[in-house]
């Protein structure tokens, strides 16, 4: 991407990311347990313990860049997608995105279950949309790719976990964002599903102006991005293109 000729839409200094830890395990019990599900540093300040899940990142994006996030779970993914997206807040250091980094990441961020299947496509339009300005067409739209039926006026605390996916999934896809942070293990449900959602997931990500998106798909990652972050411990290890993103990896980890 050549930044003379596109707009600069994130850039980060020095961008930490400290999460508390609210747990009273002895530390060396919790140590163990953060390094093996987050990768991240464990850290103690002022009485209180933290994990550093973003470590010092300088990072420039420009518009219209589709970027693949690399590296193994606890690497530091999914907590960048939720601090660019502004799920989190930096807790050192400066992020300033110019427009909207819109997340898809965690199906409950989206969803109450005490609401009916109704009222959450209805609550996450207004939020997307601030009116019901064609609002039926979406709704149509959502059941019938989901495929639910009456069911869709019924609470989803009474839903199964594929009903779930399968609402999540089809309200997220049925508008476009000019920018989207996508981690893959989202899209999840039966196998049914999954076949019709890998089409719908492709048109959504083409359609989409600025990506990033994290997985552990070489597939995925070299046919929708041409830029490759790798993370290790909270801190991007590598930035460049998407085959060498790849290939450095493999050599460092296979």
């Amino acid at each position: 991407m050549n930044s003379k000729k596109s707009k600069l839409l994130l850039s980060m200094k020095s961008v930490s990311l400290e999460i508390p830890l609210f747990t009273g395990l002895p530390r060396t019990i919790k140590s163990s347990l953060v390094d093996s599900i987050t990768g991240g540093k464990f850290t103690r300040k002022k009485g209180s313990n933290y994990i550093r899940a973003i470590q010092n990142i300088d990072l420039k994006v420009y518009e219209g860049e589709r970027i693949g996030l690399i590296g193994h779970n606890g690497a530091g993914k999914t907590s960048f997608l939720r601090l660019i997206s502004g799920i989190y807040n930096v807790s050192s250091g400066e992020l300033i995105a110019k427009k909207k980094i819109h997340p898809m990441i965690d199906k409950s961020l989206f969803i109450s279950m005490e609401l009916s299947a109704f009222k959450a496509i209805k609550a996450h339009y207004l939020f997307a949309k601030n009116s019901l300005i064609g609002f039926d067409n979406f709704f149509e739209n959502i059941i019938n790719f989901s495929g639910l039926g009456e069911y869709i006026y019924l609470p989803t605390k009474t839903f199964s976990e594929g009903m779930i996916s399968r609402l999540t999934f089809s309200i997220l896809t049925s508008l476009s964002h000019e920018c989207l942070a996508l981690d893959e293990g989202f899209a999840t449900g039966d196998m049914d599903f999954q076949i019709k959602a890998y089409n719908r997931l492709s048109e959504f990500i083409s359609n989409s102006g600025t990506l990033f998106l994290a997985s552990h798909s070489n597939e995925l990652l070299t046919k929708f991005c041409d830029r490759g972050l790798v993370f290790s411990k909270g801190s991007i290890i590598f930035d460049g293109d998407i085959y060498k993103a790849i290939e450095f990896y493999k050599k460092k980890y296979d």
